[in-house]
């Protein structure tokens, strides 16, 4: 009698696109128990990570929005370029009200906050996996009001009206920060910034710097009343 061959599933490689080693180090402890996937390197920077994609050819990339040099966005953006069979997951401490929407339209295939249960990330990876859409309930409530709202602003969304950058810049100009916080935050020179500020200005027809401000302040709180 012939003994029944067991096969053996090949686990799906994960790379980790990360900064902060005990967040890359959590992750990858979580994801190694599941039977299917394996974490089969960390990256810290874009580059970093653009190389290791080259190299070893991963099932998921796992991206931080927040990295030191390009963002994690300008990551996702290059990666849909190079690579645009691979999946990407946002893996964030950013508020999904605000930057769920950037990514996806970035090209990344889910976001999930890091304070989310062990249960909802490995749900989230196995989404994006099977090349499925992996958002909250609460997020796809609201994008799906969003899309059927055929009521624009006078002046149009900001979110329609503005580039990823521009967003991100209005975001934390309306979370009250200044020029050199946002610079620093972003990683991009004072000028930069101040160049992206006029432009916001610009293409939402707004006067001087308090408007700008004030809008940027309202835009953020209904974004999250939701």
């Amino acid at each position: 009698m012939k003994q029944a061959t067991k096969i053996k599933k090949e686990k799906k490689k994960v790379l980790i696109v990360d900064d902060h080693p005990i967040v890359c180090a959590g992750l990858t402890h979580l994801i190694n128990q599941e039977e299917d996937l394996a974490v089969c390197r960390e990256a810290h920077t874009a580059h970093e990570a653009l190389e290791t994609i080259e190299e070893i050819e991963p099932d998921i990339a796992i991206v931080d929005v927040s990295l030191k040099g390009q963002s994690g966005i300008e990551l996702i953006k290059n990666i849909r370029i190079r690579y645009p069979e691979l999946p990407i997951l946002v893996f964030s401490i950013h508020d999904e009200s605000i930057y769920s929407e950037i990514t996806l339209r970035a090209g990344a295939k889910g976001y999930i906050m890091k304070q989310e249960t062990s249960d909802k990330i490995i749900t989230a990876i196995h989404r994006v996996l099977d090349g499925n859409i992996y958002i909250s309930d609460r997020m796809a409530s609201k994008m799906l009001c969003k899309f059927f709202d055929n009521q624009p602003g006078k002046n149009g969304s900001p979110s329609e009206l503005l580039s990823d950058r521009e967003l991100e810049v209005f975001r934390l100009i309306g979370m009250g920060f200044g020029t050199r916080q946002i610079a620093n935050e972003l990683f991009l020179g004072i000028k930069t910034i101040e160049t992206y500020r006029a432009h916001i200005k610009k293409k939402l027809k707004l006067k001087n710097a308090s408007e700008l401000i004030k809008y940027a302040i309202q835009w953020v709180q209904s974004e999250k009343l939701f």
